[in-house]
């Protein structure tokens, strides 16, 4: 079977070490704990985590006792996935709309950490997750904030009177698709694909594959500002405006 390629692959080994050596990553200190939260994983539930990138989630969920199995399209990331991880994971290489080695209502629960924002056919992903999904099975949906956190669309700014921090919005309904380079000061480094939907284009399209949203979290930054005149203005920001959004949507239909 021919693979194929997608720019993920082309950063496998960046993206590998800045999950497993940056122990501040926000993979690691704030979407971890509250994916874990949100699973609660019983023994032997299986866990489909889909765009798994190089397993880094994977190997948590199965530490808690969960059966797991990865899929990502990137081969290079799947390599080091297997590599790394407990031969009891499986992985598989394809597109998170093509779920075809796994049968109908088999399925648990299915993780999508970071990854539906980067994915072009999102609706046929959620069909997929819709068809492997069991009765109540739920998906949970982690995506950069796509209210706060458009590419070329939102920035930071601040207010020097009133020494506020703000966000400002220059775009939100708009579909569009952005070109993100990994290592933005290197001009020649490679680049990932993105896009930005409004939320209620994900809402709807998990409406028409039976899903109901069951509930929304939306997770701030961890990190403090070092001192400095517009420190305390950082960090309040930091609270009031969330980096990431959550959603756990429930199977209604058999």
């Amino acid at each position: 079977m021919k693979h194929q390629k997608t720019s993920w692959g082309k950063v496998a080994d960046w993206y590998d070490e800045l999950l497993e050596k940056d122990s501040d990553s926000y993979q690691q200190k704030v979407i971890l704990p509250n994916v874990l939260r949100m699973l609660a994983i019983k023994n032997e539930q299986l866990v489909l985590d889909i765009a798994c990138g190089q397993g880094f989630f994977a190997r948590e969920f199965y530490k808690k006792g969960a059966k797991v199995i990865g899929v990502d399209i990137a081969p290079e990331l799947i390599d080091i996935a297997r590599k790394k991880s407990p031969k009891q994971i499986q992985f598989h290489i394809s597109s998170a709309d093509n779920l075809s080695f796994l049968k109908a209502g088999t399925v648990d629960a299915i993780t999508a950490i970071l990854a539906i924002q980067n994915i072009e056919n999102f609706a046929g992903v959620f069909k997929e997750c819709g068809r492997v999904l069991g009765k109540s099975g739920r998906l949970l949906i982690v995506l950069n904030h796509p209210a706060f956190r458009i590419p070329e669309k939102t920035s930071w700014g601040f207010d020097a009177d009133k020494k506020i921090q703000y966000r400002r919005i220059d775009g939100y309904l708009s579909e569009s698709r952005h070109k993100i380079q990994m290592h933005p000061s290197d001009k020649s480094s490679e680049a990932t694909i993105s896009f930005h939907r409004p939320l209620q284009l994900y809402i709807k399209a998990l409406a028409k594959q039976g899903f109901a949203v069951a509930h929304l979290e939306e997770w701030i930054s961890h990190k403090t500002s070092q001192s400095g005149p517009r420190a305390k203005a950082e960090d309040a920001a930091r609270k009031e405006i969330p980096l990431f959004l959550c959603l756990e949507a429930i199977k209604t239909n058999v």
